[in-house]
């Protein structure tokens, strides 16, 4: 069997309005999605996927010529052929064995895989309603990014009164809560709340002596992105309870199984639709440490790109046991979502205010495809602006043509923050 021809589909696969209506922030192009359609000249077609603006590792002209012309099967294990490439080339190796890809993978050791549904940050009435949301489609976990512009307090209290007992949080800081000294108050506040249950990156990671501090007194575990720090320095020096793992199926599967070898649990974060996430779903299916929710953000996208939706159930998904990666792509619906490319969606210029308690305001404009926006993560993250306060909130001013947004727009621009005392 060989490979005779590789297709790359970009399509705008968009988000569900609320999600929308918040990603626009940063993420936006997270709705574009690059599937990828290889060829074999035995007819069997295998299908992945790649978020350009995200994930771990594009399809390039180079891995296409690459593998052109070469047997699946030899190439399974080459994370360098990105995302969409790596996840069809298991598709077809397994529908040519009429196995499932996860028989390619390693022992099987569960045929459901914990889920959670992902929010980026937002005021906390549309947290809770996310979270109903969510509940109703069968998700038990939420993980939900947690900012200094938000009242996370308000958030999770908002959350735990609109959803069932069995409900967790899982919360990611990106290293916002600065150092130890704001980190330990908050996380003890929030430990209070029954339904909170994983710290991620509370403070940033390369801070070894500050995450053993937390590791030692926080009443919640806290997770970490693998191998920062090392692999051996996380353990040795006890800066995290688990760890979120990430990239190609080569990288999860040995970080996976490090993770395992030292009884520490992990998520997978494999962001993308329905393709991506029966991807996660396989590697989930054979590594004992991915104990703990995975996180693909599939229940941010309006179209899932499958013919049959995956089946999840009170917080679990469904394996897909069919050959391959046992799912079908809706080719129609790719043809009405195609676009020429996946260069950057433009959204509206906008005015970010932020709001504290005593009135005090700070202004930015820019944002950036990380969805870190630019200057206002990096001024919290810095410790330039107050972390975590009670009542404090975000919103946005979008352009309306008018000379006076303009003007006020290009003085923010010029100063990078504009501050308003009271």
């Amino acid at each position: 069997m060989r490979i005779t021809r590789i297709e790359r589909i970009v399509v705008n696969a968009g988000h569900i309005p609320m999600a929308a209506q918040h990603m626009r922030r940063g993420l936006a192009n997270w709705q574009l999605s690059e599937i990828c359609k290889v060829i074999t000249d035995t007819g069997i077609i295998g299908w992945g996927e790649t978020i350009p603006h995200y994930t771990w590792g594009a399809v390039t002209d180079g891995a296409v010529e690459r593998a052109t012309g070469a047997n699946p099967a030899d190439l399974l294990w080459d994370d360098s052929l990105g995302a969409g490439l790596q996840q069809a080339l298991f598709d077809i190796s397994g529908k040519a064995l009429g196995v499932p890809a996860y028989r390619l993978m390693g022992s099987v050791v569960r045929s459901w895989c914990p889920l959670a549904w992902w929010c980026y940050d937002m005021p906390p009435e549309d947290w809770a309603a996310q979270a109903r949301a969510g509940v109703e489609a069968g998700y038990t976990a939420f993980k939900l990014k947690a900012r200094p512009w938000f009242d996370i307090v308000a958030q999770v209290e908002a959350v735990s009164a609109v959803t069932p007992g069995h409900v967790t949080i899982d919360l990611d800081f990106n290293g916002l809560l600065v150092d130890v000294g704001h980190a330990k108050s908050m996380l003890a506040a929030l430990a209070t709340y029954p339904k909170v249950a994983i710290f991620e990156t509370p403070i940033p990671q390369h801070d070894v002596a500050g995450n053993r501090s937390l590791t030692d007194a926080a009443m919640r575990p806290i997770a970490m992105h693998f191998n920062n720090p090392p692999f051996l320095t996380a353990v040795r020096e006890r800066v995290c309870d688990g760890f979120v793992v990430s990239g190609g199926a080569a990288q999860c599967l040995h970080e996976g199984r490090q993770a395992a070898e030292v009884n520490m649990p992990l998520w997978l974060q494999l962001v993308g639709t329905g393709i991506t996430t029966a991807f996660a779903a396989h590697l989930g299916a054979v590594l004992p440490a991915a104990r703990w929710p995975a996180i693909t953000c599939l229940n941010t996208y309006a179209n899932d790109l499958l013919e049959v939706p995956l089946t999840i159930e009170r917080g679990f998904l469904r394996v897909p046991d069919g050959p391959g990666l046992g799912i079908t792509v809706d080719e129609e619906l790719l043809g009405q979502l195609r676009r020429p490319d996946a260069s950057a969606i433009k959204t509206p210029r906008a005015i970010y205010s932020i709001r504290w308690a005593d009135g005090r305001t700070a202004e930015y404009v820019d944002h950036d495809v990380s969805g870190r926006l630019g200057i206002l993560y990096q001024h919290f993250l810095a410790g330039n602006q107050p972390v975590f306060e009670r009542a404090v909130t975000l919103s946005a001013t979008e352009d309306d043509g008018s000379m006076a947004f303009n003007e006020h727009y290009g003085c923010i621009e010029t100063a990078g923050c504009l501050i308003t005392n009271p």
